[in-house]
């Protein structure tokens, strides 16, 4: 596919659809559609069958003679696309290498005659595959400017087909008639600054009638939110002697604090609120559209039992949340890798997302029963002394 390809298969995608999936999503699988996967021949891997014979034909002063000869065949696997090996590229020799069997996953080599010298036989099976991969590579000449100008080219056809799309709601949406309402319609962005929430319009979230906004958090909010979080938890891990004393409902509270001095709502001057003992929020109407979950580390279940509270109450596209695991007198390195690993298990996850280190993880994980709808999760690991008695011991 080119180009122009790309630009056909976004306008007949159904709209709804191409707004409704995660951008993220679409620009994947243009770029899987539109690219090439040059077969790589796994050499490493290549093993071969159990020897067999052969009937070899010759001519002897006009007469046809037989006689029975090995065979040996070598079974090498690859990876990319079948089709290539049919392709030729600009620059090729008269006559293409051969195979004697050619599959999805694997071709054969066979060779054959009076087969005494092993040295000999591995040659003649090297030169047949330095013939294989030469031709594969004139094809890949090819085949990686075509594929680096899909990747490159697709975010932006993605990018202004969806603007062009939302434009036009904007304008239906100016005209002044009335627009049948769903309540599974549109989000809008729930601004937290040092200013009251206001909503404003934003993208529509699934089919039928739109702008009925369902809230989000923005992107630059929640940035500003989780930098507030990384300072203060750098505040506490710099005094362990007052961190040792607090409880886990504590340190959220303490949490709580931070974030309300930076950020106020609408209805109070307080936009972050507590929920239970663990849990930092942001309320919109009624829903929660940034969760803030606090657990102490425990080991890969703590990171399972607080996924499961996440997904019960996040189920909105761009949904923010935030994971504050609290590491005490524990190899924090090891229980960081831990945590990690237990989220990239879980089935609800989908890829990684932009940060990734010991200080901040991001991954963006799928609503339950929906993998368009996308939940942007920050982990946060707290390496903290040990619990509220720990200071007491010796």
């Amino acid at each position: 596919m080119v180009i122009r390809d790309m630009k056909n298969l976004l306008h007949k995608w159904d709209q709804e659809a191409l707004l409704r999936a995660p951008e993220h999503d679409v620009i994947e699988t243009l770029i899987k559609l539109g690219t090439v996967d040059c077969p790589r021949l796994l050499r490493h891997e290549a093993w071969m069958l159990e020897p067999t014979e052969t009937i070899q034909q010759s001519s002897k002063f006009g007469r046809r003679v037989e006689r029975r000869v090995s065979l040996l065949t070598l079974v090498v696997p690859y990876e990319g696309e079948r089709i290539l090996f049919f392709t030729r590229p600009s620059r090729y020799p008269k006559t293409p290498p051969s195979v004697e069997y050619l599959d999805d996953s694997q071709l054969r080599l066979t060779v054959e005659g009076e087969l005494t010298d092993g040295t000999q036989v591995r040659k003649r099976f090297d030169q047949q595959l330095n013939e294989i991969e030469r031709w594969l590579g004139w094809a890949r000449e090819e085949i990686d400017p075509h594929n680096a100008k899909i990747r490159e080219s697709v975010p932006s056809l993605v990018s202004r087909r969806r603007a062009e799309l939302l434009a036009v709601r904007d304008v239906q949406a100016a005209v002044g008639f009335p627009i049948r309402k769903r309540a599974d319609a549109a989000a809008y962005s729930v601004p937290v600054k040092r200013r009251t929430l206001r909503p404003s319009a934003g993208a529509p979230a699934s089919q039928g009638e739109r702008f009925v906004p369902e809230p989000v958090l923005a992107e630059e909010d929640h940035e500003a939110a989780l930098e507030v979080l990384r300072h203060s938890r750098d505040a506490l891990e710099r005094t362990p002697s007052l961190a040792a004393g607090m409880d886990e409902e504590t340190i959220r509270n303490l949490l709580l604090v931070g974030l309300n001095a930076q950020f106020e709502g609408t209805a109070s001057g307080e936009v972050f609120n507590g929920n239970g003992k663990t849990d930092i929020l942001i309320r919109e109407r009624d829903r929660n559209v940034f969760i803030g979950e606090c657990k102490i580390w425990a080991g890969p279940k703590t990171v399972e039992a607080a996924l499961d509270q996440l997904l019960g109450y996040l189920v909105w596209r761009d949904t923010k949340a935030a994971l504050l695991i609290f590491i005490r007198n524990k190899d924090v390195s090891a229980a960081i890798r831990s945590a990690i690993e237990t989220v990239e298990a879980h089935p609800n996850y989908k890829r990684r997302g932009q940060h990734d280190s010991d200080e901040r993880a991001d991954f963006v994980m799928h609503a339950r029963g929906d993998r368009d709808q996308e939940i942007h999760l920050a982990l946060l690991p707290f390496a903290l002394p040990g619990d509220a008695t720990s200071r007491f011991r010796r």
